[in-house]
Parts: structure tokens; sequence; C-alpha cells
């Protein structure tokens, strides 16, 4: 007579178990000294670059559609969102070399293809080859601008950015859109000059022009009782004529830059030292006072391209 075997009590095996460990995403950190490898990947600040990342696609796909307003909104809600979710990650402590990495691609697609192929489909096609070449220009910079951020993050001036930011950049050309789309302009010499503006905005952004980053502000610090007055006028100045206010802001933060380097350049405005950092100062260790004994915090005093 056949005897059954025993049950086996062993919990049944999950089907899915070897997916999860091939598809699971590993980081070496450091934590207190030690490198240690850690699993998964953190949840809030990857939601606010999904949704940045959302948005840029809309971008394109309105734009396809003919719904160029909506484009350019998108590009700016995406701005907002990829601005939440860095602080996000600082605030609860959720910082990680993948949402770097996420985030940074979802830049390339929200404020480097979503702005240049919106241009394109808006205006740029209707002058030929100089369209697609200023479209291309503007997304090989923001490509370009993004990688350098990249490996450039902890050897420069928290104060400066160089070169054009790319949310602002992407915010000048969807300005552009949004404010001018409604006139159905066709007179030639128009469509040249959107197609140069793209093409200045892609080129600024790989410059060495010199940027106001705004970190040294203190939000925490009191303030004025007239800067929270300036504020609620700035709102009240957006919220009338949004497309144009916004055109009018990120145009301006675009032009200063090319604007103060002259102004350097000729003596009227004080120069400033390289935003680099230098590595041999670093590696041997030198003091903030003897940086200031020798002028500059970089090899040279002044950057050649301001």
């Amino acid at each position: 007579m056949t005897q059954t075997p025993p049950p086996d009590n062993r919990p049944p095996r999950d089907p899915f178990s070897e997916f999860k460990d091939d598809t699971e995403v590993v980081e070496d950190v450091l934590h207190d000294g030690k490198r240690i490898r850690r699993r998964g990947i953190y949840l809030l600040p990857n939601l606010f670059t999904t949704a940045a990342l959302f948005s840029g696609f809309f971008a394109v796909v309105a734009a396809l559609n003919g719904d160029f307003a909506s484009a350019a909104v998108a590009i700016f809600v995406s701005m907002v969102l990829d601005g939440f979710d860095g602080r996000v990650a600082r605030l609860t402590n959720t910082q990680s070399k993948f949402g770097e990495e996420y985030d940074s691609l979802a830049d390339m697609l929200s404020f480097g293809v979503a702005p240049a192929v919106v241009a394109f489909a808006w205006i740029l096609q209707d002058v030929g080859n100089l369209g697609w070449i200023a479209a291309f220009v503007y997304v090989a910079g923001a490509a370009l601008r993004l990688a350098r951020f990249n490996v450039q993050i902890g050897s420069t001036d928290k104060r400066w950015f160089i070169g054009l930011p790319s949310p602002s950049a992407a915010a000048i050309v969807a300005g552009c859109v949004w404010t001018f789309h409604s006139l159905e302009a066709t007179a030639f010499i128009f469509k040249v000059l959107m197609a140069v503006v793209v093409a200045a905005a892609g080129i600024l952004m790989v410059s060495n022009i010199r940027y106001h980053s705004f970190k040294e502000l203190d939000f925490k610090s009191p303030v004025p009782f007239v800067a929270l007055l300036a504020i609620v006028l700035a709102f009240v100045l957006i919220s009338l004529e949004p497309a144009v206010m916004l055109l009018l802001l990120f145009g301006s933060y675009g032009l200063s830059g090319p604007v103060m380097a002259i102004l350097r350049r000729t003596g009227r405005a004080t120069p400033i030292p390289s935003p680099y950092v230098d590595e041999e100062l670093a590696r041997s260790g030198q003091t903030d006072t003897e940086e200031k004994k020798t002028g500059s915090t970089a090899g040279d005093d002044t950057d050649p391209a301001s």
C-alpha cells in the first residue's frame, strides 16, 4: 500500500520573487562611514518627478494637437513640480542617486525636448531648415547643460549657475508660445526672430555666462514688511496677464547674464571670483581666510566669459 508523503509545511513560493530580484533598484550608499547596499526607491520625491515628466509629455502631445496654450502652460507646471521634488527629498531626507538620475532624464524631456517640439509645431516649421536647426540647437544645448550640471555638482559656487538654467530657458520659449500663439503672425521676419530666440536660449544654456542662483537668500530670517507687499504685488501682476508677465520675468532673467557680463568686461560692474572651486585648494585644506588672501576661490580671478 502506497503511503501518502507528508504535507510540505513550507509557504508557497512567490512566482514573482525572481522578477522582483531582477528589477529591484540597488544602490551603494555611505551610512555612518560604512558602505551599505540599499534596495528600493523613495516614493514621495519620485512622484513629483513623475508628475513633472507627465507635464512635459503632455506639452508635446498638446502641441502636436495644435493646442499651444495648454502646451505652454504644461511646461510651466512642469517647472513648478520640478522645483518641489528636490526640496521634498531634502526635507524628508530621501535623497538618492536614482532620484538624481531620474530627475535629470525628466528634465531633458520637460525642459529640452518639449519646448523645442512645441516651438517647432507652432512656428519654426514655417521657416524650413532654419526652424529645425534652431530647435535642435536648443535640444542639444539642454542636453549639454544638464550633463555639465550633473558633473559639476559640488565643484561650483552655489551662488551662481554656469549658463542659463534649463527651466528658465524652457520658460522663455514657452512664454513666447503662450504670448504670441493667438496673434497668428504671418510675417516671415517674426518667424525668423522666434527661431533666433529658441537657438539663443540653447546657446545660453551651454555658455560660461553666470546667472544668479538666488540660493543665498535666507527665507527663515525676518524681512521688512515691504518685502511681503512686493511679493503680493508680483502675484497680482502675474495674475492679470500671466503669459506676458512670465515672459517678461524669465526674459529679463535670461538677458541679465549677458548684460552683467558685458558690464563686468567694460569695468562698469565689480568683477566676481570664478564660481569653480579649486580642487588643489580643497585637497590642501586651505581655509577661507587663506582663500581671501589670494583674492579668489579658484585659480583665475575672473571667468573669461564674464
